[in-house]
């Protein structure tokens, strides 16, 4: 059982907020390879999209692939990162993009392997 103690601990927000803000910066920048990386390379991964519905790492690499690599730059707002121990973290923002009057939202559950940080559930979606 997790103690109130043991949340937000500084080193764990810390490397949390750099893995984050790396994941971001290969998303605008579509970074296939990083992205790859920061996500669980298993079947029980899963990245609920604004489009898509991609369970397991395959059905995730092969999004990556298909997409467009233009038009992905964004503004993120309100990031809101909180860490459960050591091992486990939420982050949650929104986000805008030039052009669109639409807020986006993402959030992912990040979990600490052996390998580093990794995404192991993603959330997007769009607002009206």
């Amino acid at each position: 059982m997790i103690q109130q103690q043991q949340i937000n601990q500084p080193e764990a927000v810390a490397e949390v907020t750099a893995a984050f803000y790396r994941y971001e910066e290969a998303l605008v920048s579509n970074d296939i390879a990083v992205l790859d990386e920061l996500f669980w390379p298993d079947e029980h991964t899963v990245r609920l999209g604004a489009g898509e519905n991609l369970y397991g790492i395959d059905a995730i690499r092969a999004f990556r692939d298909a997409r467009p690599s233009k038009g992905l730059a964004r503004e993120l707002r309100n990031p809101h990162i909180v860490t459960f121990g050591d091992d486990m973290a939420v982050c949650s923002t929104e986000f805008t993009r030039k052009g669109s009057e639409r807020i986006g939202r993402q959030q992912q559950t990040w979990v600490r392997f052996p390998s580093g940080w990794r995404i192991v559930a993603a959330h997007v979606s769009l607002m009206s």
